[in-house]
């Protein structure tokens, strides 16, 4: 007899994918920062304030989808 999981093998590649997005988010956000004595002007980039904190949502709302994802079996195809 199989083993039922509460989770398929689909929604671990699922799982897998929004981890990879968040942290391309996470590499976007990253950059060199200022010091005492020298400001760097990149901290306020579009990238690092606009892009990467939409990406890492992105990735936290996917991996929402990822675990609440029910693969169609072949009963409830029968229904």
């Amino acid at each position: 007899m199989k083993k039922k999981f509460a989770l398929d093998k689909t929604n671990f590649i699922l799982i897998a994918i929004g981890i990879v997005i968040i942290i391309a988010g996470l590499l976007l956000m990253s950059g060199p920062s200022s010091t005492e004595t020298h400001f760097e002007p990149d901290i306020f980039s579009t990238r690092r304030i606009v892009v990467a904190p939409i990406v890492c949502f992105v990735g936290f709302v996917f991996m929402i989808f990822a675990i609440m994802y029910k693969p169609r079996t072949k009963e409830r195809k029968n229904l």
